[in-house]
């Protein structure tokens, strides 16, 4: 019996599978994008909140550029906002120099109040 066969009228090759001829489907390959904290956490959150955007989007061969894009998006959203409220609370180098746990503690506080924003804003959109 053969294992591989193809149908003249639509171009279509199969393979024996058990019993099933299956046809000789596959994705085209995806460019591949580095993985970053932000675009895990809104792949997961696609998965488990949004299943049919997900399973859109990889069977179109677009989430690792729309995850990417989205990583991009958020990076810079975090840099700014923790940049503007470093700012705004007067962390400098000379609080640097003055008290160094005072400067840790405040920018500990201003990142995850950074992430928390990105967080709302770009990743559970």
């Amino acid at each position: 019996m053969n294992r591989q066969i193809a149908d003249e009228k639509t171009g279509i090759g199969y393979t024996l599978q058990a019993n099933y001829y299956l046809p000789n489907f596959a994705l085209p390959a995806e460019e591949e994008q580095p993985i970053g904290i932000w675009r895990e956490r809104h792949r997961r959150y696609l998965k488990e909140h949004h299943h049919i955007l997900y399973y859109n989007l990889m069977t179109a061969c677009k989430l690792n550029i729309y995850l990417a894009d989205i990583d991009r998006q958020a990076e810079e959203m975090f840099f700014q906002l923790v940049q503007q409220m470093a700012m705004r609370k007067g962390v400098t180098e000379a609080l640097k120099a003055q008290d160094q746990m005072a400067l840790i503690e405040s920018m500990n506080n201003i990142r995850n109040r950074a992430m928390e924003v990105v967080n709302t804003e770009i990743i559970s959109m």
